[in-house]
């Protein structure tokens, strides 16, 4: 007989944990009854989230208070933990349970993965806990489940390793962006950038990605081209055709591509070839988290974080099983439950339609039952505490509904189609290529019909023979011009992130990359996303993810430095995971983290000197640095104002006349036009001289060009000067 103290990580999923028991609410606490599980009863208390944090620097040393290069590295002996101030209320509640006499076992019931298992850890050993410990460890909070749980608990060492690994993963991320965040705001203010530039070892090498993509658009340089299309008449039966050469059917000039219209008006046309292939796609796998958010994003623009908070609160109501979860199988216990489920969703008038299924069980496929890729937790799946879609809120029912759909989609059979091309020469000099699809058998689409990846844009092809012969109907010329790489969807950034930069939208190569191959973990990607956006290094408008001002300086500034290396962070998330697993040494890792932190400073130092920032760019970043701080002081003059006898000073996002509040002077010149930022230098020299430098880079559609801005004193206007070829 024992009386334990159970520890959960939430209050929301504290009650959860007690539901299935009789219980009396204390504050702070839950008091369980006698019950068959807990025949003497016990204490269910919690945490609120991480009431513990790493002491600050100045904690190890006084002189590490002051941020300065001759401090650094920050490298402590050991690292150590206090309880935050404001959760300290909570942990007393935790300690004083602690300490009963009665209370002769700890319990501990974080969510079931490292961050929980390292947060009740932590408590206990602030705790100074010396009693014995054992691990609740469950993928899902129904009543059976936790009842099952509790009932079959894990001993302490069991998980001890994977709290090695979090604890790992904390005291290295601490290290890193403690001296690199140093070095580089330190030796940016000494180039008269004054900000603060986080740096993390997760989160810079996410945002060197972004840098990337967003370099690769500015660089690009838009080339026109042609295609010929023509309509074909064999006897009643048309279709259209692309020109091409050797599979290339953009043309360089207009002038040729009119030529091959030309020439193919009116003109004898033969069915050269024709190739059929059937092609079959199995059922997507079922839901990881990662997978859940790239869909939500794609199809709802639900930001990852977002996601994750609305399947957290499906979780904490038992209708979903754990959310942060990497596998995208189960194991044969969870397929056994699929019959009840489905049985349960195929009553409810959303999903009638889906049934009879196909395939009454999965339990022997391998595509979706694998013990051995279940790792911490099996996919996403819906609970057998199955509950009507339109009982929830309009969010929160989309991803339980994605949800499900997935898992009616995985009993269905195979979608098959057939793929024909049929090649049409002309005259015998001009090919032409036409591609079609037939459906021959919907299978899984029937059900998931609204996440295609692509649009259906294959034509119906008519029933042809080879050497079948007709005319050309119509041919035209469509002139096209090549695109820039896109901006990523923050969806497509969690994929980017899973796959370490090697980005694919292929949902089944991404689920044979292996998960080691990452930045960050299942459970941290969007809240590292939300860093990037707190700390203004990105912008999402219209769910494209823009790299900003301060993100490029960092990113320029970092260069070649490998703290901007996915791969790095990958190779380190597989130690990581080692470490978890019980393969390699936690002491040998931090040894490590701490070289590191040292060549990232050498790193650093050596890149300053080679440090060049345009004056734009400089002065952009201070304007948005003194206006994030509040900063008051005397706004400078720039110039005389040319509409009265004011003065012209910065105004927020324009420049403008001191005379306005007084006069109404309406003189504003835009800080921003077409893309590029008008310096204070530049405003100057207009006001004085009648225009500026010339500006290179403006960009108008699809043009880029370079001009001055002048003041044309008779429109009283500012306006474009275009420089004498």
């Amino acid at each position: 007989m024992s009386f334990p103290l159970i520890i959960a990580e939430k209050p929301d999923q504290g009650a959860k944990l007690a539901a299935p028991f009789p219980h009396k609410k204390k504050k702070g606490y839950i008091e369980i009854s006698s019950n068959q599980t807990f025949p003497e009863g016990a204490y269910l208390t919690w945490a609120v989230g991480h009431l513990c944090e790493l002491i600050p620097p100045e904690e190890y040393d006084p002189k590490w208070k002051k941020w300065s290069l001759d401090t650094l590295p920050i490298l402590p002996e050991s690292f150590h933990y206090k309880v935050k101030r404001d959760k300290w209320n909570q942990f007393k509640i935790i300690k004083d349970l602690l300490n009963q006499p009665l209370v002769d076992e700890v319990i501990m019931a974080g969510d079931a993965e490292r961050e929980g298992e390292a947060i009740i850890r932590i408590i206990l050993k602030q705790a100074k806990n010396r009693k014995p410990m054992k691990r609740l460890w469950i993928s899902s909070l129904t009543e059976k489940a936790v009842i099952h749980g509790f009932q079959n608990l894990l001993n302490e060492d069991e998980t001890r390793s994977i709290y090695f690994e979090a604890m790992s993963r904390a005291c290295a991320d601490w290290l890193i962006g403690m001296n690199a965040s140093r070095v580089y705001t330190l030796l940016l203010q000494q180039k008269g950038i004054n900000d603060v530039f986080s740096t993390g070892r997760v989160q810079t090498p996410t945002l060197a990605l972004i840098v990337e993509r967003e370099k690769e658009i500015e660089q690009f340089k838009s080339e026109p081209f042609w295609e010929v299309k023509a309509t074909f008449q064999m006897d009643q039966k048309k279709y259209e055709g692309i020109w091409h050469l050797d599979q290339e059917t953009r043309i360089s000039t207009q002038e040729k591509a009119d030529a091959i219209a030309d020439f193919c008006k009116g003109k004898k046309a033969r069915v050269m070839d024709i190739q059929k292939e059937r092609k079959e796609f199995h059922p997507p796998y079922l839901y990881n988290l990662s997978a859940l958010q790239a869909m939500a994003n794609k199809l709802f623009k639900f930001p990852p974080k977002k996601t994750l908070d609305i399947a957290q609160k499906l979780y904490v109501r038992g209708i979903i099983s754990y959310p942060r979860s990497d596998s995208s199988f189960v194991t044969k216990e969870e397929a056994e439950m699929f019959p009840e489920i489905l049985k349960q969703i195929g009553e409810m008038n959303a999903y009638k339609d889906y049934f009879p299924l196909p395939n009454q069980s999965i339990i022997d496929n391998k595509r979706y039952v694998n013990p051995k890729k279940v790792t911490d937790h099996y996919a996403i799946i819906p609970t057998e505490q199955v509950v009507d879609p339109s009982r929830l809120e309009k969010d929160e029912q989309r991803i339980y509904d994605l949800i499900i759909k997935r898992l009616i989609a995985a009993h269905y059979e195979k979608s098959i189609f057939d793929y024909t091309t049929i090649h049409t020469i002309v005259e015998e000099r001009a090919t032409f290529v036409s591609k079609g699809k037939q459906m021959i058998q919907e299978g899984w689409r029937k059900v998931l019909h609204q996440t295609d990846d692509k649009k259906d844009e294959d034509q119906l092809l008519p029933v042809l023979l080879k050497d079948e012969t007709g005319i050309v109907k119509q041919s035209r010329v469509k002139e096209g011009k090549t695109q820039p790489p896109k901006r990523y969807t923050e969806g497509q950034l969690i994929t980017l992130m899973k796959t370490a930069g090697k980005f694919t939208s292929d949902a089944e190569l991404q689920s044979i990359l292996k998960k080691t191959e990452g930045l960050g973990t299942e459970a941290t990607r969007a809240g590292i996303i939300t860093v990037l956006k707190d700390r203004k290094y990105i912008e999402v408008t219209k769910n494209l993810v823009y790299a900003t001002k301060k993100g490029i300086l960092l990113i320029d500034s970092i260069g070649k430095s490998i703290l901007a290396s996915p791969e790095m962070t990958a190779k380190w998330e597989k130690r990581l995971q080692e470490i978890g697993e019980g393969q390699a040494s936690p002491a040998i890792f931090m040894e490590q983290a701490k070289k590191l932190s040292m060549k990232l400073i050498d790193d650093a130092k050596s890149a300053e000197g080679q440090w060049t920032f345009s004056e734009d760019l400089l002065e952009e970043i201070s304007h948005f640095t003194s206006k994030k701080q509040g900063r008051k002081h005397a706004k400078a003059k720039l110039g005389a104002c040319k509409k009265c006898d004011g003065s012209i000073v910065e105004k927020g996002n324009f420049y403008g006349c001191t005379n306005y509040q007084k006069t109404k002077c309406d003189f504003t010149i835009s800080k921003k036009i077409l893309g590029k930022t008008i310096s204070q230098k530049n405003i100057s020299k207009l006001l004085k001289d009648g225009k500026t430098e010339l500006i290179k880079g403006f960009k108008k559609e699809e043009r880029n060009f370079d001009a001055y801005l002048e003041w044309d004193q008779e429109r009283q206007k500012i306006q474009f000067l275009f420089p004498t070829k």
